[in-house]
C-alpha cells in the first residue's frame, strides 16, 4: 500500500523493479546516455590527473554503495565508528546531510551533545549523531572542508564518510561498498534507467564489500560481479538486527525503550519512507507482528499531519491497535504524531554475520596506513 499520489521518484524507483513501458524506457535510456557519458568524462580526467583526491592528516574510512539508497549506509556508519573506538582510535563523521536545509559546513553534534535541528542537519545525520553520543558529526557540501573542520575542531584521530564512494576529492585508506543481499543491481541499469549509479567496473575501487540481509542468489550474484571486476575486495555478510522499540508518545522514549519482542502478536500497520520499505516490512514480520499493511512514502520524507491523517485512517479500517516505524522515519515525524494512535519505533543495528574477522582487520590496516 502507497499513498494516494506517488511522487515521480517512487513512480521511477517502481521502474527499477519491474519492465517498464516502452516509451518511458526509450526516454529513460536516452537520459542514461548522457549520465554515463558524463560519468566516462570524469572518469579521464581523475586518470589523467586533472581531477585529484586531496589528502587528509589522518586515516579516512568511506562508507558508501553502488546504487540509489536501501543498502544500510547508516547502520554501516555507526558500526565503523564503534570498531575505531574498539581499535583505540577517537572518530569523527563527516556526511553531506542529504535533504538539509543548511547550506556550508555545519557542526551536528559537538562531542558533547546535538546542536542541530534534524531539518537543518539532515534526517541521517542527526540519527548517527544521537546514535553516537560522544562523537562529532559535520555535514557540509565538501566533505574536504567538512573534514577539515573535524580535524581541526574536536581532534579526532579518523574520519568515517558518509554515502562517499562516489566521492573522489578526498584520499581513502579503507573504500566499503555495500550491497542490497537482494536484487543487489535492480535492473541492472544505469541511473536514471535504473538504480545504479556507476558501472559495475566500478567495484574496482572497493577495499572491502559488505552484503547486507541475502538470499542465496544475491549472494552468488555479487560474487559473480566481484569476480570480474576485483578479486581483491573480500566479501563480509551481515543483517539488520533488531535491537530495541519505544513509542513516540513516551515523554523520554529512548531512555523508556524496551526489547523489541514487546511488538510480538500485535496487530500493527507499518509506515516507512526509505528506499527499500520491503526490507522493513521483513524485520517487522520476523518478530511476529501481525502485520495491516505497509504504507510507502518517498525515501527521506518529511511527514505531516495529513500523512500521519491518512496512515492514522488506514490503520483503524484494517483493525490496527497502533503503528509502527523505523528510527530513521521517527526523526521525520512531526509533533502532529503526539496524541494518535500508539506509534512503535523499531531500532535496528547492522551486524556482521560471515567475515568479522575480515571486516576488523580492513580497519586495523587502515589504521597503519
Amino acid at each position: 500500500m502507497s499513498p494516494s499520489f506517488p511522487s515521480a521518484r517512487m513512480k521511477v524507483r517502481r521502474t527499477w523493479e519491474q519492465e517498464a513501458p516502452l516509451l518511458l524506457a526509450l526516454g529513460l535510456s536516452a537520459a542514461t546516455a548522457g549520465y554515463r557519458g558524463l560519468l566516462e568524462a570524469r572518469e579521464r580526467l581523475y586518470r589523467w590527473g586533472v581531477l585529484r583526491s586531496r589528502r587528509l592528516p589522518c586515516p579516512v574510512i568511506s562508507i558508501g554503495n553502488l546504487t540509489l539508497g536501501g543498502t544500510g549506509k547508516t547502520p554501516a556508519v555507526e558500526l565503523a565508528v564503534l570498531t575505531l573506538q574498539e581499535c583505540g582510535v577517537r572518530p569523527g563523521v563527516v556526511s553531506r546531510g542529504y535533504g538539509r536545509r543548511s547550506t556550508g559546513v555545519q557542526v551536528v553534534a559537538d562531542g558533547s551533545g546535538l546542536r542541530m535541528h534534524p531539518h537543518e542537519a539532515g534526517d541521517e545525520p542527526f540519527l548517527l549523531a544521537r546514535r553516537l553520543p560522544g562523537v562529532p558529526v559535520v555535514v557540509g557540501e565538501s566533505r574536504y572542508e567538512a573534514g577539515r573542520r573535524c580535524l581541526e575542531s574536536f581532534g579526532v584521530q579518523a574520519l568515517v564518510l558518509d554515502d562517499a564512494f562516489q566521492h573522489r576529492t578526498i584520499e581513502k585508506d579503507l573504500e566499503i561498498v555495500l550491497v542490497a543481499g537482494r536484487s543487489p543491481w535492480g535492473n541492472g541499469h544505469l541511473f536514471p534507467r535504473g538504480p545504479l549509479r556507476e558501472p559495475l567496473s566500478a567495484f574496482g575501487r572497493a577495499h572491502l564489500v559488505v552484503v547486507t540481509n541475502p538470499d542465496r542468489e544475491g549472494l552468488a550474484a555479487v560474487a559473480e560481479v566481484l569476480g570480474r571486476h576485483n578479486q581483491r575486495a573480500p566479501i563480509v555478510v551481515a543483517e539488520y538486527v533488531p535491537v530495541e522499540c519505544f513509542e513516540v508518545a513516551d515523554p523520554t522514549p529512548y531512555a523508556q525503550a524496551r526489547a523489541p519482542d514487546v511488538l510480538t502478536g500485535r496487530r500493527l500497520l507499518a509506515f516507512a519512507g526509505i528506499a527499500r520499505p520491503e526490507g522493513f516490512r521483513r524485520t517487522v514480520e520476523r518478530l511476529g507482528v501481525s502485520l495491516a499493511g505497509l504504507v510507502e512514502f518517498p525515501d527521506h520524507h518529511w511527514y505531516g499531519a495529513e500523512d500521519l491523517a491518512a496512515v492514522v485512517s488506514q490503520a483503524e479500517r484494517s483493525g490496527a491497535e497502533g503503528l509502527v516505524t523505523t528510527e530513521k522515519d521517527y526523526v521525520r515525524l512531526s509533533a502532529a504524531a503526539l496524541g494518535i494512535l500508539p506509534i512503535w519505533v523499531l531500532s535496528v543495528r547492522l551486524e556482521i554475520t560471515e567475515g568479522q574477522a575480515r571486516w576488523r582487520e580492513a580497519f586495523e590496516g587502515a589504521l597503519r596506513r
